[in-house]
């Protein structure tokens, strides 16, 4: 058992020293939101939820089709500012306001990724979003 504890201390300790510490990065020196709109660890990106807003926090008018455009052309810009980019997404999860909008929500998501080549991804229904938006979309993404 002895053994066992020091071969981990070996192993592990060196891992977790090499363990990089998170950069909190902001798009906004001003915004007074509770959290980053990302997170870098190592190589890889931990977004926040975007909205489908414009940068005065307007949500797209006309429903779900354009602000899933606008919450991917958000995450997409985010993305580009960090170091990365829609193809370098690996995981998104989508929050709906009403799940039977899925199929007008996947016809723009899908417009957003290479065929063939999307992210995995998960999706739930909710009783409620900020702004009263459609939709809310967050991603992990690798740096480039």
């Amino acid at each position: 058992m002895r053994r066992l504890i020091a071969l981990a201390a070996v192993v592990l300790i060196p891992a977790l020293a090499r363990a990089q510490a998170p950069q909190f990065l902001t798009s906004d020196a001003k915004s007074i939101a509770p959290f980053s709109p990302a997170v870098k660890v190592g190589n890889m990106l931990y977004l926040a939820g975007q909205l489908g807003t414009d940068a005065n926090n307007k949500l797209a008018e006309g429903g779900i089709a354009p602000e899933t455009k606008q919450a991917l052309t958000n995450i997409k810009n985010l993305l580009e500012a960090n170091g990365s980019d829609m193809q370098h997404v690996v995981k998104c999860t989508v929050f709906m306001a009403d799940m039977k909008e899925w199929p007008a929500m996947n016809d723009v998501y899908r417009t957003m990724f290479t065929a063939g080549k999307f992210p995995a991804r998960s999706a739930f229904g909710t009783t409620g979003l900020a702004l009263n938006a459609r939709l809310e979309i967050e991603c992990l993404a690798v740096v480039k």
